[in-house]
């Protein structure tokens, strides 16, 4: 799955905030998520991510 650093994912499950939108901070083998809600940042291990993405919302720069 091509996720990039600046994406915002829709989850499919929610934050304890109530937000599901998380802001790529990195991307490797693991991902560093900053919550749209509340700004909690948190690590979560690739495959535990990738599975549970509903939805990935990117901004196209045409050059």
């Amino acid at each position: 799955m091509d996720v990039r650093v600046g994406d915002i994912l829709q989850m499919k499950k929610q934050h304890p905030c109530g937000a599901s939108r998380f802001l790529v901070l990195r991307s490797g083998m693991d991902f560093k998520l900053k919550c749209e809600g509340c700004g909690h940042e948190v690590m979560v291990p690739r495959a535990k991510a990738e599975k549970n993405i509903k939805k990935i919302f990117r901004e196209e720069h045409n050059l």
